[in-house]
C-alpha cells in the first residue's frame, strides 16, 4: 500500500497502558504492515494494533489518545510533538478502513438490483402475461358480455342496430356462412365493420344497402373474423385496457366501465387494416364465396385488392347463394323499419 510504504521510518514515543490499573509505560510506536508496532526502549514489541481497528480517544490538548477497537481500556497517548506521527496513524487508519469490503453496502446493492430486476421484470413480463391468462381463462359467456358492453357504448355514437323480423333469417344465413356468432347492422357508428369479443360482427348499414349482393357485407364480416383469429377481440380489449383493468376482470368479473369506453372510442376513430390477402382468400375459400365482388368495393379501381381479385377461389365456379334473394332485399331495408 502506498500509504504505509509513505511512513514505513517514521517512529515516535509515546506513553502506554495495558489496562486501567496498569503503569504506563514509554515506549516506542512505528509503522508496520497494516499495524501499529507498539515496543519497549529496547526494541522488543510490545503488542501490534491493526490500523484498520485503531480508535482515537477524547484528549485534552493537542496530542491524541488511541485505542484499540472495542478495547477503550488499552491506551496509546501521543503528545502533541508527534503530530506527524498522528496524523499519520489517522490517515493509515482510515485508507485501511476505505480499502476493507462494505458487507453493508454489498446487501444494499445487490437488494437495489434485486429490486430493480423485479421491477423490470413486472414491467415488462406481467402485462403480457397477465393478458395471457385471462384470454385463456375468462369464459365465453363472459367475453360475451363484453362484447355487448361494447356494443352497448357504441350505440351511444351510432344508434341502437337495425332490426326487424323480416330481416333476421338473412342476418342468421349472413352469420351461418361466415362462422359469425351474431351479425348486427348498425345506422353509423363504425365506418365498415367491427368485430366484438364473443364472435359478434357489427356492419355499417351501407355495406347492404350500397350493393347489390350479399357477397361484400360477407366479406367484411370474414375480414373481421380473420383478423380476430390472429388477434382475439378480447386480447385487443385488455392491452388497450392496460394491467390494472385486466387483473380487476381476472378478481371481480367486470372490466371497468372507463376501460370499455376508451376501447370503444378508440375502435370508432381508428379502424384496423384489412388482414394479408393470402389470409382472406383462405377464409373465402373455406366459406365458399367470391372474392371479387368485396374487393371491388374496397377499391372499385381492383389496384390495391388486385391479389384478391386474381386468386379468388370460387373463379369459375357456381357458389351456393348465401340468401335467398327475398331475404337479402328485407336485409337491404333493416335499417328503414
Amino acid at each position: 500500500m502506498t500509504a504505509l510504504n509513505k511512513y514505513d521510518r517514521l517512529e515516535a514515543t509515546g506513553l502506554w497502558r495495558a489496562t486501567p490499573d496498569g503503569q504506563r509505560r514509554e515506549v516506542v510506536v512505528s509503522i508496520g504492515d497494516a499495524t501499529l508496532v507498539i515496543s519497549d526502549l529496547n526494541d522488543r514489541a510490545l503488542t501490534h494494533w491493526s490500523l484498520a481497528a485503531v480508535e482515537r480517544g477524547p484528549m485534552v490538548g493537542g496530542g491524541a489518545v488511541f485505542h484499540p477497537d472495542g478495547d477503550p481500556d488499552e491506551t496509546l497517548e501521543l503528545s502533541p510533538e508527534n503530530a506527524e506521527m498522528i496524523d499519520a496513524i489517522e490517515t493509515l487508519r482510515l485508507a485501511v478502513a476505505r480499502a476493507r469490503p462494505r458487507p453493508g453496502r454489498l446487501r444494499w446493492l445487490g437488494a437495489a438490483v434485486s429490486v430493480s430486476a423485479v421491477a423490470a421484470l413486472a414491467f415488462l413480463w406481467l402485462p403480457g402475461a397477465l393478458v395471457d391468462h385471462a384470454v385463456r381463462v375468462v369464459p365465453p359467456v363472459k367475453e360475451v358480455e363484453i362484447g355487448n358492453a361494447l356494443l352497448a357504448r357504441i350505440e351511444r355514437v351510432s344508434g341502437p342496430p337495425c332490426a326487424t323480423a323480416e330481416a333476421r333469417p338473412a342476418l342468421a344465413a349472413l352469420a351461418g356462412r361466415t362462422g359469425a356468432a351474431r351479425v348486427v347492422i348498425l345506422p353509423g357508428g363504425v365506418r365498415e365493420a367491427l368485430a366484438l369479443p364473443g364472435g359478434t360482427v357489427a356492419l355499417n348499414r351501407a355495406l347492404v344497402e350500397d350493393f347489390e349482393a350479399p357477397e361484400v357485407a360477407a366479406g367484411y364480416v370474414l375480414a373481421e373474423l380473420e383478423r380476430a383469429g390472429g388477434a382475439p377481440p378480447l386480447r385487443a380489449v385488455l392491452e388497450h385496457a392496460g394491467t390494472p383493468a385486466t387483473a380487476t376482470l381476472l378478481t371481480t368479473g367486470t372490466l371497468p366501465p372507463s376501460s370499455l369506453d376508451a376501447f370503444a372510442e378508440d375502435q370508432l376513430a381508428n379502424p384496423a387494416p384489412p388482414p394479408a390477402p393470402s389470409d382472406l382468400i383462405a377464409a373465402f375459400a373455406a366459406a365458399s364465396i367470391h372474392s371479387t365482388a368485396y374487393a371491388r368495393a374496397r377499391d372499385i379501381s381492383g389496384e390495391e385488392t388486385l391479389a384478391l381479385i386474381e386468386a379468388n377461389p370460387m373463379a369459375g365456379a357456381e357458389a351456393v347463394p348465401i340468401m335467398p334473394d327475398r331475404d337479402w332485399l328485407q336485409l337491404q331495408a333493416i335499417c328503414d323499419g
